[in-house]
């Protein structure tokens, strides 16, 4: 276990002293941030046309929604302020008009005055609960692009860290010292630490966001999603990080990481992309909360809107961690087998084999 966290402690040391490291994640913290906040504060603010209508027109216009009413004389006083533009349209008495009045405009008619004009039927929902598809799909597009990027970005790192090691040679005398299996615990450790740190600072500055613009009822909506997401975002990402590491050691230089985790890469691509198309689709993303690479991703979501059972969660956090288990016995074997293979890129049968 000590020599486990030293090795650990050296994966995390030397990623807090790269600049680019530090400066990406301030720059990925700031993003979120902002995105939290321009959301809160873009849905708290209604849209105001400012238009300018006589006294007639504006006592019948007074109750629409989202009117700035601009008080003109008669409609030549009205016609000048839109020419001047002072006011983005005019509304005046027309009783040849079917509701009565009549917009002026210069050149084309506000987004939404025309509308908020309109009469509308009584609308009556016969689900009322029904969720908007558009939250759906930002949810499953939140939870998806954050376990994406954090894959993709320490998976790398790692394969990237691995071949380092074995083209300078230095994995030789770490070996010597240490047995590889601890060698790949420590990289797999150190970059979970790093990639928990950063899930774990999105999820601060999204709560600060979320409270700062008053978005309370989602606060609260996302408190268990979001821990379960934690939960799963961990053992989903040693299972990732296990599999990058155990490729990377397959190949003995930087340009040829790409053939060997490329397979790795569609695993964890291809059911980000199935869950935030299908995000809308029951049987889909119940398929993909127990599928190992998508769990961390499909279930939370499931969650999030209350469609899954209080056991739901549990057995997929079993099957992920029997995956875990697995993949970490079977990438440890590739990893030890292919560690001090210099030159070609080793077969993954003679891995697995020899």
């Amino acid at each position: 276990m000590q020599a486990t966290w030293l090795v650990a402690e050296r994966e995390i040391g030397s990623k807090l002293r790269s600049r680019s490291f530090v400066i990406s994640s301030i720059v990925l913290v700031l993003i979120a941030l902002a995105a939290v906040l321009w959301g809160g504060f873009t849905a708290g603010q209604e849209e105001t046309t400012k238009v300018a209508a006589p006294a007639d027109a504006a006592a019948a216009v007074q109750d629409a929604p989202g009117l700035e009413i601009v008080d003109a004389a008669d409609r030549a006083e009205a016609e000048t302020l839109v020419r001047d533009g002072d006011v983005e349209a005019a509304i005046v008495v027309d009783d040849a008009s079917p509701t009565g009045l009549t917009v002026i405009a210069e050149s084309d008619v506000p987004s939404g005055l025309v509308q908020a004009l309109s009469v509308q039927p009584t609308v009556e929902l016969l689900d009322e609960d029904a969720l908007n598809p558009l939250l759906r799909y930002f949810v499953a597009f939140g939870f998806g692009l954050v376990f994406f990027m954090a894959a993709m970005t320490f998976g790398a790192t790692i394969a990237a860290s691995v071949v380092e090691e074995k083209q300078t040679r230095v994995v030789e005398i770490l070996i010597s010292a240490i047995p590889t299996r601890v060698l790949l615990a420590g990289k797999v450790i150190g970059n979970t630490v790093l990639a928990m740190g950063q899930i774990l600072s999105l999820v601060a500055v999204a709560v600060i966001g979320l409270v700062v613009t008053d978005q309370v009822a989602l606060l609260q909506g996302l408190g268990a999603p979001v821990v379960w997401f934690a939960v799963f975002f961990l053992f989903g990402f040693i299972l990732t990080a296990a599999l990058f590491a155990a490729t990377g050691a397959m190949v003995s230089r930087q340009e040829d990481i790409g053939s060997t985790t490329g397979p790795v890469t569609y695993l964890v691509m291809a059911p980000y992309f199935i869950v935030i198309l299908f995000n809308d689709n029951p049987v889909v993303m119940t398929i993909m909360s127990y599928v190992p690479f998508s769990a961390p991703v499909g279930m939370p979501v499931r969650l999030f809107f209350g469609e899954a059972l209080w056991w739901e969660p549990l057995l997929s956090l079993a099957v992920l961690l029997a995956s875990c288990i697995a993949v970490i016995g079977i990438g440890a074997r590739i990893y030890e087998n292919s560690l001090l293979r210099m030159g070609a890129r080793v077969k993954l049968r003679e891995a697995l084999s020899a």
